[in-house]
C-alpha cells in the first residue's frame, strides 16, 4: 500500500478535440455542470469559476438520491490559457493541470496531493472517473 506521505496523484486523458473547446469546456460553468461528476448518480448542480490568479472556483458535488453533497473549492495559483492552470483546494493541497495541445487532440493530465482519509487507489480512481467524464462530455459536444 503506498503511503500518503510526499506522494502525488496523476491521472490523465487525451481528449479529440482542440485544445482552445477543450479548455473551454473545463473552465466554463455551464460546461463543468454538465461533466463534473464521477458515475451516473453523481451530479453538479452548480458551478462557479473565476479564472485567474488569485481567483475562487466551486464546484457543488451531490449524490442524486440527496443523500450526500460537498462542494470542491478552492483558488487558483496560476493560470496559463490553453496550457496549465495550478490551484490550491480548500483543505490546503495542490493540485496542477497541464493541457497539452496536438492538433485536434489534447492530453488533459492532473497531479494533485491526495486527502488521508480515503485509499490512494480510490482516489486516483474517483479523479480519473471524473476526467473520462469530462473526456466523453467534451468529445460528444462537439
Amino acid at each position: 500500500m503506498e503511503t500518503m506521505e510526499n506522494t502525488t496523484i496523476t491521472v490523465s486523458a487525451t481528449v479529440n478535440a482542440p485544445v482552445a473547446k477543450v479548455w473551454e469546456s473545463w473552465n466554463q460553468p455551464e460546461h463543468i455542470t454538465k461533466w463534473c461528476s464521477p458515475s451516473p448518480d453523481w451530479h453538479t448542480p452548480r458551478a462557479e469559476n473565476d479564472l485567474r490568479a488569485g481567483g475562487k472556483f466551486l464546484s457543488r458535488m451531490e449524490a442524486r438520491d440527496g443523500s450526500f453533497g460537498f462542494d470542491f473549492e478552492g483558488i487558483y495559483d496560476e493560470v496559463k490559457t490553453n496550457e496549465l492552470i495550478t490551484y490550491t483546494m480548500s483543505d490546503g493541497r495542490k493540485v496542477k493541470i497541464t493541457f497539452d495541445a496536438d492538433g485536434n487532440a489534447t492530453k488533459v493530465t492532473e497531479t494533485f496531493d491526495p486527502e488521508e482519509i480515503n485509499p490512494i487507489e480510490m482516489q486516483r480512481g474517483g479523479w480519473q472517473a471524473i476526467l473520462d467524464n469530462f473526456k466523453k462530455y467534451t468529445e460528444e459536444k462537439l
